[in-house]
Formats: structure tokens, sequence, C-alpha cells
């Protein structure tokens, strides 16, 4: 099966694990498309890390979540931009009096009173407004703009960490099923050496002692084959939790542990550079967004020019409603200036507030790249100790399963106790498991310092059909 058909296979799995609502509607659909794949719930899938990558960086919620923060600020920007655009409006008003307005007025030397105003009256019309000078509006645009980079590093820094959380639980599945092999391989030997000392006891070459004391370290290897087992299984839940198909499929890396060493001398750390950690960019746009922050309080201080022109109709009538209804139109234009004098204080203080808080960010700043430094140097110092403890410990696997080899010939030939080949053994298990367990070391501290430093994960090319 190739990669796309593979890939097109988990994402559609995924897709029926994440609850599409399509599906959620039937509940055999799952099965039903499973089977039509060829593959079904609890099927075992052979599948490469980047195959894994691809596809939690696809279903994944988290990264689904920071894609749709990234276009609710775009949004946000132009609900800005649109602030410095004509503003159109339409308006319809009805006043009914229910008791006209008296006034009195002398006429002739006696005091009338005089009804005013009519029982109707109408009014509607249209009004545009447009900001000529804004300046905050206009420096709200380029906030707007940092904004959206906050959040586009937001996303690839949810991308980043999750590119780490798969590979670290890729590489604790190849432990773990590597773990299991070794304590299947130390379990098997117990029970065939159990069965030698039973067959030697049926020919009266054994006592029953021997025979139970083997047969007792068969049960004493039980617990920790099956506590391997549940860990195998965990660390496949785990990963299948973090592409977003659940427990759909039982996933098996493509490749061993073991065959991950002759990789490991290929890492090459092309530079040293933090510049493309997610932090620290994230602390700088901060920065650049808490200048623009200070130079729009500045602006507060400028004033703002506005427009107006309105067009109206009035209608003022007498008796029912819509009796006489007759509009009259007016319209007028104008301009705006405001110019802030005085207002506190608040101006003042709110500037000084930005201009701590960018300096409280540079500050950050400077301690952040010198801990990133630091991480770095020592992340590399443990790669290197890493890949010497790898050397180690597989010479270690040498010669434990040489000094096993011959504690076996001379336990066959009656010079070694079964308690001498026992201690072989376990030394044996013990030095693959340590061997393994350097390997992992390795892998997660490269995965670890490929997001110290903000290395974006590339997919690799599709194969051909």
């Amino acid at each position: 099966m190739t990669t796309r058909k593979r890939l097109l296979l988990l994402s559609a799995v995924a897709i029926l694990s994440a609850g599409v609502p399509a599906f959620a509607q039937n509940q055999e659909a799952a099965p039903l498309l499973l089977g039509a794949m060829g593959v079904a719930p609890g099927d075992s899938v052979v599948i490469s890390r980047e195959e894994c990558l691809d596809i939690a960086l696809s279903q994944s919620p988290t990264i689904r979540i920071a894609d749709l923060e990234v276009k609710r600020v775009g949004y946000a920007k132009r609900e800005t931009i649109g602030n410095l655009l004509p503003q159109i409006g339409f308006s319809l008003s009805y006043q009914r009096s229910i008791e006209l307005q008296t006034i009195r007025m002398n006429m002739g030397g006696e005091s009338q009173k005089l009804k005013m105003g009519s029982d109707n009256t109408w009014n509607t019309g249209f009004s545009l407004s447009l900001p000529i000078i804004a300046p905050s509006l206009w420096k709200a645009i380029s906030l707007s703009q940092t904004q959206i980079e906050q959040n586009l590093e937001a996303a690839r820094s949810s991308r980043l960490e999750m590119v780490n959380q798969v590979n670290q639980a890729y590489y604790s599945l190849m432990l773990a099923i590597a773990s299991r092999d070794v304590i299947q391989q130390n379990y098997d030997i117990a029970k065939y050496n159990a069965e030698v000392f039973r067959k030697m006891h049926e020919q009266g070459t054994a006592s029953e002692y021997d025979v139970l004391r083997s047969e007792v370290q068969v049960k004493n290897v039980e617990p920790s084959l099956l506590d391997a087992d549940i860990s195998v299984k965990q660390c496949q839940l785990q990963l299948n939790v973090l592409m977003g198909i659940d427990d759909a499929l039982n996933l098996i890396p493509s490749v061993r542990m073991e065959d991950m060493q002759k990789d490991m001398y290929g890492y090459l750390l092309e530079s040293k550079s933090i510049a493309d950690n997610s932090s620290l960019r994230s602390l700088e746009l901060s920065q650049k967004l808490a200048r623009q922050n200070v130079a729009m309080k500045k602006l507060e201080w400028l004033p703002t020019l506005g427009g107006s022109f309105n067009v109206n109709w009035l209608s003022l009538s007498n008796g029912p409603m819509f009796k006489d209804v007759d509009f009259s139109p007016y319209s007028s234009a104008g301009l705006s200036l405001s110019l802030p004098i005085f207002s506190g204080g608040t101006k003042w203080n709110a500037l000084k507030q930005a201009q701590v808080q960018h300096t409280e960010l540079q500050l950050q700043k400077e301690n952040l790249v010198n801990s990133l430094n630091m991480q770095v140097d020592l992340a590399l110092d443990n790669i290197n100790k890493q890949v010497r403890q790898i050397d180690s410990s597989k010479e270690g696997v040498v010669q434990a399963r040489k000094a096993h080899d011959i504690m076996q010939k001379s336990f066959q030939i009656g010079a070694a106790s079964y308690l001498e080949l026992r201690d072989a053994e376990l030394a044996d298990t013990s030095a693959q498991l340590a061997y393994l367990q350097s390997i992992y070391n390795y892998l997660v501290s490269t995965s670890q310092l490929d997001m110290l430093l903000g290395k974006d994960y590339a997919p690799a090319p599709a194969d051909a059909d």
C-alpha cells in the first residue's frame, strides 16, 4: 500500500472516530467503511512516524483550534479597517402628540393661548459619516496585523508541540514493543529450561527441587510479560488519541528500535541559533505589539476630524396617522473637529503603563535568550552523552550475550548451576533493556531539541500510486 493510500485510509478512520455528524447518525457507518477498505476496528496497521505526524497535524483539535483563531483575528483586522470606511445608515421615526404644546401671547391687549405643533410627525432619511483624520484608527490597523502574526506563531507553536508529542509517543511505542520482545525472549528461555528440568527429573538426573525452582522462574516472568503487553496497549492508545483516531486501529511502528541506531549519527545540527524558537518569537511579537501600543497612546493627543452628510424627509400633519402625509426634504453637511485638552491625566498614565510594559518585555526577552541558550547547550551535551551511552550499552549487550552463551554451554555439561545460568539470563535481559532505553533517550532528546530550536516539520512527498 502506497503512502498516499495509507494516509487516505487512516484519515478516513480519523474522521469517523472524531464523530462527524453524517457518520454519527449511523452507528454502522464506521464498520462498513472500514470493512470496505479491508480493515476493521482492532486490526493492526503498520505505520511510519511521518504518517503519524501527517495525520495528527491534519486531525488534531488543538491544531484546528489554532487555525481557527488565526482566521478569527483576520476578521478582527477587517473590522478595524471597516471603521475607516464611510458609515451609512437609514432611519425612520414616527411621533404622535397626545397633547400639543401651549403658549400664551398678548394680542391686542388680551392674553390668548395658542396650540403649537402637529398631531403626527414623520421623519426619515439617510446619514453618512466618515473619519477624515483618525490617527488612532490608522495605528489600530498595524496592531491588528501584529495580532494576526501572534496567532500565526501560536498556531506554529501548537504544531511544534504536536510534532514533539507524536514523536515521543511513537518512540515510546517502539520501546514498549522492543522491551516486550526482550521479556518474551526471557520468558521463552525460562520455559525451555523448565521443560529441560522436567525431562531430566523424569530420567532421574534432576531433583524435584530443580523442577520447582525452574517453574517458579517461569511464573516470576509472567507478570513482567503482562505488564509489557499493557504498556504496548497504553502506548498505542496514546498515539491513537494524538492522531485523533481513538482506538479504531492497533498501530505498529514500521521500524524497530534497534534499526534506529544506524541513522543516529546522521543527526546534524546546522545551527544553534534560537531565532526560530516559538517562545522567543512570540515574545518578540509581544514587544512589537507593545511598541505599537505606546505609539497609539501618543496619537490619542492628536485631533480627530470627521465629516458627515444627512438627507432627511419630514412630514407634519393633523388628524389620523396616515392622513395628509407629505414629506419635505432637507439636508445638511458638516465637519467635526475634536481636540483633547485635559482628561485628568488618564492619557498620560496610560502611556506610562504602555512604556513600562515594553520595558518589562525587553527584560523578559533578555532572560529568555539566556535560558534558551543554556537549554540548547545542555541538550547537545546530553545528546553527546547518550551517543556514548548507546555505544557502551551495545557493547554491554554483546558481552552479556557472550557470557550467557558460555554459561548455557557450561550448564548443559554440568559445569554450572541453574542459579548461575539464571543470573546470566537476567544480565542479558537487563543489558538489552538498557540498550533500548539509551536509544529511546537519544531519540526523545533530539525531538525535544528540534522543538527547542523551532524546527518546522516538513511532510515527505507522497509516493506515486
